[in-house]
């Protein structure tokens, strides 16, 4: 099992729904003097992301009492300093492609897929043709801003071979974000793979078979953006088990480009890191949070140990997350409209102190619109066709 996307760690977390909202624990953390922090996903109870709450729209009960927010300090961190997220594009550049004569339009869409992306997290862009390896057109890099500004060179890329090695290109470009993930120092790791072609395999370097059985084995959430009739539809749902969008023609690209890069950036939103200051100064204490919206409720509750606690809290000050090593794979929950997997999994953890962010809401509207249906109308999972 490899390394996962835009989802959440299952066991042993905890998990808990109520009034409309899903709340699901990826761990918390507590530290002399009185610091308590709690690293969390919130979704609807269809399944899909909310993004941009505020520190404001939690309540924390500590064994069934209310804990003051004065008194708690309570503070959303900028979630970023627990977890990573990484998204990569392979573009089709096979001869079909570069002679169709829609390669700015491409172009275009692939440029506002990564700058609405690269905001909140890292994006790699890589084509592919009928070669052996595919090619990097924007790596990996921690300057935003970047990958953007450097898809236009794909508008000059020529095919170095004109077919269409597209197996191939999915199994190379699940190690190319096994890589980037292994060498992140976030400890949290999130990632997702989107494929763009128009097109079937026509190298047959790699066999569907040992893709699917590639695909298979990441938990990554995979979307896939299909162009014209040649392709399969069932192998364009095949690989985008995450949600896909067919599209007749270089028309639709962009629309397509964009519901998904909303569904990407929504579920990059959903994560909160929740900081305060117990009033707690000995014991074992159950804590409850509570998000409240004006149009739904949901909560979580774990437990905490308070021995030794003092005054003198800081919550910017947070707590060393020590998350799981091992792989996991979650079971496949209710679906909202595109129908994508929520799985997660996670390394080691987060530094004292790491809160440098404290008190900015978690991508506030960043994630506007993440609702859209990527894939809505094609998605088999949803048995919509």
């Amino acid at each position: 099992m490899r390394h996962v996307s835009l989802a959440v760690l299952l066991a042993p977390l905890l998990a808990a729904c109520g009034g409309g909202l899903k709340l699901t624990m990826v761990q918390s953390a507590a530290q002399r003097p009185s610091n308590v922090a709690v690293f969390f996903s919130v979704d609807t109870s269809s399944g899909d992301p909310v993004p941009g709450l505020q520190a404001t729209d939690f309540r924390i009960y500590e064994d069934d009492g209310l804990v003051s927010v004065n008194e708690s300090r309570q503070t959303i961190v900028n979630p970023e300093v627990a977890a990573e997220h990484f998204t990569l594009l392979l573009v089709d550049m096979s001869g079909s492609v570069t002679e169709s004569g829609q390669v700015p339009l491409i172009v275009q869409a692939a440029q506002s897929f990564t700058s609405a992306l690269e905001q909140h997290q890292k994006v790699a862009v890589y084509a592919f043709d009928g070669s052996e390896e595919i090619h990097p057109i924007v790596p990996f890099s921690r300057a935003r801003g970047g990958a953007a500004a450097g898809v236009g060179a794909l508008g000059s890329f020529r095919p170095q071979d004109p077919s269409t090695n597209l197996h191939g290109a999915i199994v190379q470009g699940i190690a190319v974000l096994d890589e980037a993930l292994a060498e992140s120092e976030i400890p949290l790791h999130f990632a997702t793979l989107v494929v763009f072609t128009d097109g079937t395999d026509h190298a047959a370097r790699v066999s569907y078979d040992d893709m699917l059985a590639a695909l298979d084995e990441v938990s990554y959430d995979v979307f896939a953006i299909g162009v014209g009739n040649e392709l399969d539809e069932s192998m364009l749902a095949r690989i985008g088990h995450s949600g896909y969008r067919r599209v007749e023609d270089t028309s639709g690209v962009q629309q397509a480009f964009t519901e998904i890069g909303q569904r990407i950036v929504g579920y990059t939103q959903r994560f909160y890191l929740l900081s305060y200051c117990s009033p707690a100064r000995a014991g074992t204490h159950e804590v409850t949070i509570e998000a409240v919206t004006p149009d739904a409720t949901g909560s979580i509750t774990y437990q905490f140990d308070a021995t030794g606690f003092e005054p003198n809290c800081d919550p910017a000050n947070v707590p060393r997350l020590e998350l799981p090593t091992q792989h996991q794979r979650r079971p496949t929950r209710a679906r909202g409209r595109a129908g994508v997997r929520v799985q997660g999994r996670a390394t080691v953890g987060v530094g004292a102190g790491a809160g440098a962010g404290a008190g900015a809401g978690a991508g506030a509207g960043a994630g506007a619109g993440a609702g859209a249906g990527a894939g809505a109308d094609t998605n088999p999972e949803d048995g919509a066709q």
